[in-house]
């Protein structure tokens, strides 16, 4: 049962700030040497802060139940760090199933990192990188065992598309790839000289030629 709580006044307030200023030294330092294995900067400062938060909630509470945390610092600063390091925030909690929260990447034993190239990285960019190419087969692997695709339809896909490709011509199958890496229409259209109205032209008359191809669905029609 939890003792009973009493509200604090002003004056009590103020001493209780002036109390928890002489201990922040001390729990900035325990939640630096806490966090001292974060590789990255900003997060390593993210949950020095978190602690403090922490930390001075705590210390309201434990007042308003008439105990004093300047008897016991050093275990007050260690249960607060664990705390933020087990997921508890000053306001909620890190949800144990996002795969963004660093709980959940301690718990499940995975990490989250950036790709090293996309899809939609402008060619002259792309290829003006040695490496450039490189980067992408790198990207393509990652999205190779796609589990929501029936294998069969992924299989298809692979053997139909590169014949398809094959009947336009060597312009067209650039704009195709273009088209592929989800480039905006501004940014197609300046690359092959033509208009945005064209480069969407293209886009609906690609879809039908591909749909032709298949022997599938209806060609769109303009609007």
């Amino acid at each position: 049962m939890n003792a009973a709580t009493r509200p604090l006044n002003s004056p009590a307030v103020h001493h209780l700030q002036a109390v928890f200023l002489a201990l922040l030294p001390r729990i900035e330092l325990h939640a630096r040497i806490a966090f001292r294995d974060v590789p990255c900067a900003q997060r390593r400062e993210d949950a020095v802060a978190e602690t403090v938060a922490v930390a001075w909630k705590w210390h309201v509470r434990l007042a308003e139940r008439g105990k004093d945390v300047t008897h016991f610092v050093a275990g007050f600063a260690a249960l607060a760090a664990r705390a933020v390091r087990s997921g508890r925030r000053l306001v909620g909690q890190e949800k144990a199933k996002d795969v963004l929260s660093p709980l959940a990447q301690r718990r499940r034993g995975f990490r989250v990192e950036p790709l090293p190239a996309s899809t939609c990285t402008a060619f002259d960019r792309l290829h003006a990188d040695p490496h450039g190419q490189q980067k992408l087969d790198a990207f393509e692997e990652r999205l190779r065992d796609n589990t929501l695709t029936p294998v069969a339809d992924q299989a298809a896909f692979r053997i139909d598309f590169p014949a398809w490709l094959k009947t336009l011509t060597p312009r067209e199958r650039r704009v195709v790839r273009a088209m592929a890496r989800n480039e905006r229409t501004k940014d197609l259209s300046r690359r092959f000289g033509v208009s945005p109205a064209r480069i969407s032209q293209l886009r609906r008359a690609f879809h039908d030629n591909w749909l032709r191809y298949h022997g599938e669905g209806t060609p769109s029609r303009p609007s």
